[in-house]
């Protein structure tokens, strides 16, 4: 399904990934997605746009030499205007780290976290309106914030996006759903002391895949881990996984599918 349009702030609408090895990982991806890819803005180093299908769906880019930066992949939230956007995120208790600057004409970019350290960007769009393609293999499909509780995170991207969190699971279960113009964008999942130590609070992001179990396989195969099996769930079956230098993202086959 393609989705070429303007997203509701707050909505996610681009995943990209700050990698050491640029090519080898270009060569995990293509061969795990079916990704192809053609430059992109350099305004933060070397820099790609994988595609299916001639569609763009994610980024990835070269990590500055000499920096060891973890390397994990990054949800952006649509804004309408991300200098706004970045005072909101000041204002609510988060860090901005990253901008706001201009990516050319694609639009403008800033990378910040909430109150929790999660990592997120934010994207106003020009030329560039994000992810084109969606609910087929290869794209992604749906983005999580893994965190301590949702309480105060729920709250911080109600300030600055607007989104109305909504609970979505029973009562004990703390999984909250971000609504943006009426309908589900994202979840937010309270781990309490399952919340990994090495990570911390983290945004996740999920791709689709034909088939959940040869997809984890054919990760191993490539150098990549699988963290977490296959396994049956209410949105689909799925798995964790990560790629060779280590960024986690999560396999899933949604249910009707």
């Amino acid at each position: 399904m393609t989705e070429a349009t303007r997203r509701e702030p707050g909505t996610p609408c681009w995943v990209s990934l700050m990698v050491h090895d640029l090519d080898a990982t270009q060569e995990f991806y293509g061969n795990l997605f079916g990704w192809e890819f053609r430059p992109g803005p350099r305004q933060l180093g070397p820099y790609v746009r994988a595609l299916l299908d001639g569609l763009e769906v994610a980024g990835l880019g070269q990590s500055p030499a000499g920096r060891d930066l973890p390397v994990s992949w990054t949800t952006y939230l649509s804004s309408r205007d991300a200098c706004d956007a970045a005072e909101s995120i000041r204002c609510a208790g988060g860090t901005v780290a990253v901008g706001p600057i201009d990516a050319g004409d694609a639009g403008r970019i800033v990378i910040c976290s909430d109150p929790s350290g999660a990592v997120f960007g934010v994207w106003q769009a020009a030329a560039h309106l994000g992810t084109a393609v969606r609910g087929v293999p290869g794209a992604p499909v749906w983005n999580e914030l893994l965190t301590h509780d949702t309480e105060s995170v729920a709250k911080f991207y109600r300030t600055v996006f607007g989104c109305e969190p909504e609970p979505s699971a029973p009562a004990g279960t703390d999984l909250v759903t971000l609504r943006a113009g009426g309908r589900p964008v994202a979840g937010l999942r309270g781990m309490g002391s399952a919340l990994p130590r090495d990570r911390g609070a983290h945004w996740m992001t999920w791709f689709e895949v034909a088939d959940t179990d040869g997809a984890a396989r054919r990760v191993e195969e490539l150098g990549g881990r699988v963290l977490r099996p296959p396994a049956d769930a209410p949105e689909g079956r799925h798995a964790v996984v990560a790629d060779p230098e280590g960024a986690v993202f999560t396999l899933v086959r949604s249910a009707g599918r």
